[in-house]
């Protein structure tokens, strides 16, 4: 059996040390990764937590506000509720599906984003005949983002 090679010494030139949790620079000057028990920032944006608190809220409240289990509405990996009165289901994939991510979700509820150029542009997607919530977003009662 050959021999193991010698570690290196503390300190030395040869000391290769690695995060325990890589972090990596992205666009915009912010960092993703850090690992569990550290914040991911992404451009200077809300934490992890902050982010899907917000959503968790604001699907809350969308679905306090627009009773019924017509449409449903989902932000992965934060939450999905569903809303609208009309005709419901019961199993399987709902007919009626909006789905975005997290910060379009907030820019949608917050009225910094207007449903159709949402749609539009490919942030949202909306299936289903009766997956459009113009009427009920923006919930009115939230700050607006300041730019």
């Amino acid at each position: 059996m050959p021999a193991l090679p010698a570690l290196p010494e503390v300190g030395s030139e040869r000391e290769a040390v690695a995060p325990e949790h890589p972090v990596a620079p992205v666009a915009g000057g912010g960092v993703v990764g850090g690992g569990p028990d550290r914040q991911a920032v992404v451009g200077g944006g809300p934490d992890r937590q902050t982010l899907a608190t917000a959503v968790r809220y604001t699907l809350q409240l969308l679905a306090e506000r627009a009773k019924g289990n017509t449409v449903e509405v989902r932000v992965p990996p934060f939450g999905a509720v569903q809303c609208i009165e009309g005709p419901g289901h019961t199993r399987g994939t709902p007919p009626n599906v909006v789905e975005t991510d997290a910060q379009t979700w907030l820019a949608l509820v917050t009225g910094s984003l207007e449903w159709m150029p949402g749609v539009e542009s490919g942030r949202i997607h909306a299936s289903g005949q009766r997956a459009d919530l113009r009427g009920y977003i923006p919930l009115t009662g939230l700050p607006r983002p300041v730019a």
